[in-house]
């Protein structure tokens, strides 16, 4: 079903009611999805790349354990800010209200 719609660029002088026009529309629509995938696959070979160089993305998993006991340690102490025990555990405030609030 065809409703008779035709889209006319001004700039690019692109216009789709004619044949020329929907070639060449139809052209640059083949270009950009060619475009795509090639990032596409880029992208995906830069990962595996990193994968085979044992690097790993995102975002780290959980809590440092470690951290954690060494931050709420310091704080049982009372000798140190929270500035001061963010600092030397190298942790954001965010992280050790996190710790101390469970």
């Amino acid at each position: 079903m065809t409703c008779g719609v035709g889209f006319r660029s001004l700039q690019e002088q692109i216009d789709t009611t004619t044949s020329g026009g929907k070639l060449i529309f139809h052209i640059f629509a083949s270009l950009a999805e060619f475009e795509r995938d090639l990032i596409s696959e880029r992208t995906n070979a830069g990962l595996a790349a990193a994968r085979a160089r044992g690097r790993k993305g995102g975002r780290p998993k959980g809590v440092d354990q470690r951290k954690k006991q060494v931050a709420l340690a310091l704080k049982k102490d009372a000798g140190h800010s929270v500035r001061e025990i963010c600092e030397i555990v190298g942790i954001s405030r965010n992280t050790y209200y996190k710790y101390t609030r469970g």
